[in-house]
């Protein structure tokens, strides 16, 4: 698999505290990689990293194959979009385009249009809203054409509404340019409807990388049983091909099992189990998210 990104033992440290301890990240080409973690995670200091803001303690970044360098083919957006407010949107756009040395001819109305700002490119953004500020925000990361796009919360605060319209934005982003992005966001539901691959990290340190595939084969495909006699119903699942296991006083798990619950239910009735309840759990991105991290309890 080609990756876009990667990261080797990545690590800042200020003072006496880690905000990054050896994060290695492997984000391919053409995905979106969602970055998940509480506040104060280490997040953003990643990010920065990745997009030469700031300078790790240690460890490496690889960039198209570019040992710590690369630098130039990442658009970022990290935490403010940085407008000037007194300027219109297509003004601020051909500000970057100077700076990156882009032809405004050629950018500035093209881009005003793939984020759905091409009406208001007259405006200032001081009579924007929030999720149009954030839209032009990552027009102007996209200036200069980059192969990666870093998002650092790109949708928080945004109304539902918003919300749909950046997601649905970053979805074409990724399919029309084969655009690679990495985001990180605090609304787990939605990023669980946009991402591809899922890096988890917790205090500084990454928990996994998961694709979404995988993450929904693990998580949404469990039978659970309530019963009065968990050992009877191991064991008579035990002579299938079944694998259950015990998870409270009454009840029973079977992983991989959810698309033969009538079978299996059917069976361990017959089979003289009494049954209070039986259900598949469909857990979501933020409950894997909790159970690894520890989470759940706090």
């Amino acid at each position: 698999m080609e990756y876009v990104l990667e990261t080797e033992k990545l690590t800042k440290q200020y003072g006496a505290q880690l905000a990054a301890d050896s994060i290695s990240l492997h984000i391919p080409r053409g995905t979106i990689y969602g970055f998940i973690g509480r506040n104060g995670a280490g997040k953003t200091t990643c990010m920065k990293m990745i997009c030469g803001l700031t300078h790790p303690t240690s460890g490496t970044i690889r960039i198209l194959g570019l040992q710590n360098s690369g630098y130039d083919r990442i658009g970022s957006l990290i935490e403010d979009p940085g407008l000037y407010y007194n300027m219109t949107a297509a003004q601020n756009l051909r500000c970057r385009c100077i700076l990156t040395g882009s032809d405004p001819k050629k950018t500035v109305m093209p881009l005003l249009e793939t984020v759905g700002l091409a009406n208001a490119a007259n405006k200032n953004p001081s009579d924007y809203s929030l999720g149009m500020r954030q839209r032009l925000g990552i027009a102007l990361a996209l200036v200069g054409d980059p192969e990666i796009l870093v998002l650092d919360e790109p949708i928080n605060g945004l109304d539902p509404q918003g919300i749909v319209q950046v997601r649905d934005m970053l979805r074409s982003l990724a399919q029309e340019r084969n655009l690679t992005i990495m985001i990180s966001s605090h609304i787990l539901g939605e990023l669980e409807k946009l991402a591809d691959v899922f890096g988890i990290i917790h205090k500084g340190r990454l928990m996994k990388e998961i694709p979404a595939a995988e993450l929904s084969a693990s998580t949404s495909n469990t039978l659970e049983i309530r019963t009065d006699d968990t050992a009877k119903v191991c064991s008579m699942l035990a002579e299938t091909a079944f694998s259950a296991s015990v998870t409270g006083a009454d009840t029973v798990q079977i992983r991989n099992a959810a698309d033969r619950s009538i079978e299996i239910n059917r069976m361990l009735i017959q089979g003289g189990c009494g049954i209070i309840e039986s259900r598949i759990i469909r857990s979501e991105l933020e409950d894997y998210y909790l159970e690894l991290t520890g989470g759940a309890e706090k």
